[in-house]
């Protein structure tokens, strides 16, 4: 039977990390989106990433399934898509589920805190 720390070190050994200086420097790209997979009151508390989609990590295949009602059209299996959440775990779970859809270019910036402690834009 495996444990949540299997699930974790199966993401993390498939879903890139990315520095959090070299993804703020994408941020603006017209082929990167950035993504919060935290829940909507984590956000609310901490703000996120200026202009990132939030899609909570229990959404993610529906949000990125093109086949559900619940497709959002802003993602795009070809784009850089960046993710955050509170430490890095979420991000890397949702990055493998992401992974395994089809997405090609898949990359985890780990936690939001990271990302305002080095200056990254964000919105309150």
């Amino acid at each position: 039977m495996k444990t949540a720390q299997d699930f974790l070190k199966e993401a993390n050994e498939i879903v890139e990390k990315i520095d959090t200086l070299d993804a703020i420097k994408k941020h603006g790209s017209d082929e990167t989106i950035f993504i919060d997979v935290r829940d909507s009151g984590d956000i609310q508390k901490t703000g996120t990433i200026k202009d990132a989609l939030t899609i909570p990590r229990g959404f993610i295949e529906f949000a990125a399934d093109d086949q559900t009602p619940y497709f959002n059209k802003k993602l795009n299996k070809n784009s850089e898509i960046i993710l955050v959440c509170g430490a890095g775990g979420q991000a890397a779970l949702s990055g493998k589920t992401l992974i395994e859809m089809g997405y090609s270019n898949v990359k985890n910036v780990g936690g939001i805190g990271d990302w305002e402690k080095n200056n990254g834009p964000m919105d309150k």
